[in-house]
């Protein structure tokens, strides 16, 4: 290493630690795998697999196949996960699967387990639900609803209602399909529950887990300013506090000259989570106006409060 890159690493060392400028290397590692245990022998066709976090690691590669990696007939998942646990629903059969740890630059070796998974009385399964997602917030009208096959079922039930099942008898939606997936078009506001359970001719599975989603078009109500005081004269740095409508989750705060059309610098509007706003710019007399609007957690957008104004003291 030449003196100039010596120079460089040192001042990394003596400043930074170099952690955020050289990425630590998972190249020696070894990754531990928690669950399917190594040759289990199982009839539940739903399996979490589950490995130690790796420090440093910014995603993890799962790969599962049948029967085994040196003899593949079935390639079942490829796919890169941030968490350290994915949830997926097989049929019966021999499978391999393995995980590595992998960052920017560098990944772990591949550690892999053996299992196997035998039929089983489809009333001792679930369906796993893929869309939408649960607890998602949306805009759209169209929602697809969509799981994963369950060995054995010929069909499923879709039921989807605004009252927790509350009332079987008067869902939103009760039909059977042979496909994996179902279209709606919403009509009202709301929030939504679904589930799904799978069918044969002679039982059925346990209903899979509930999901709950809202369907929302309409903005929050027009945001109130607080404070300061409209045209009061004010020391810097100014706290500029306005309320927070009921189903507002964040707002954009918009600060202009005093013509109120060319915002204060490239720094506007700026986007918050709370209700306050420290405000440091502005000269001594300047007049300088401000506003405020709410967005909802579907990403619909609220009228602009009215506009205010102070004066840097």
């Amino acid at each position: 290493m030449n003196k100039i890159a010596l120079s460089i690493v040192s001042v990394c060392l003596f400043f930074f630690g170099c952690s955020e400028f050289i990425e630590p290397s998972l190249t020696d590692r070894t990754m531990v795998l928690v669950a399917p245990g190594n040759h289990l022998e199982t009839s539940n066709y739903q399996q979490t697999f589950w490995w130690e976090k790796q420090e440093d690691a910014l995603g993890y590669r799962l790969q599962i196949v049948s029967p085994k990696f040196d003899s593949i007939s079935k390639f079942i998942i490829d796919t890169v996960v941030s968490q350290n646990k994915f949830v997926y629903t097989l049929d019966p059969g021999k499978y391999e699967w393995r995980v590595r740890a992998e960052n920017g630059s560098s990944s772990t070796a591949f550690t892999s387990r053996k299992f196997t998974v035998y039929p089983s009385s489809l009333k001792d399964q679930s369906v796993q639900l893929v869309s939408p997602n649960a607890d998602v917030y949306t805009t759209t009208a169209d929602i697809k609803y969509s799981w994963l096959g369950l060995f054995g079922s010929t069909q499923y039930r879709l039921q989807v209602d605004q009252n927790n099942f509350a009332d079987e008898q008067n869902l939103l939606i009760n039909t059977t399909t042979n496909n994996l997936s179902f279209l709606q078009t919403l009509s009202k506001e709301g929030k939504y529950q679904f589930r799904v359970r799978a069918e044969n001719a002679t039982e059925n599975s346990k209903w899979s887990s509930v999901r709950n989603f809202t369907y929302d078009v309409t903005g929050p109500e027009k945001v109130v300013l607080s404070s300061p005081a409209n045209k009061q004269t004010v020391a810097k740095p100014v706290k500029l506090l306005w309320n927070k409508p009921a189903d507002a989750d964040r707002f954009e705060v918009y600060v202009y000259q005093s013509d109120s059309v060319t915002l204060f610098n490239n720094a506007y509007p700026q986007k918050l989570t709370t209700t306050e706003h420290i405000f440091t710019g502005g000269d001594a007399g300047q007049t300088l106006l401000w506003r405020v609007r709410a967005i909802d957690k579907a990403g619909n957008v609220g009228a602009y409060s009215d506009f205010r104004g102070f004066v840097i003291q």
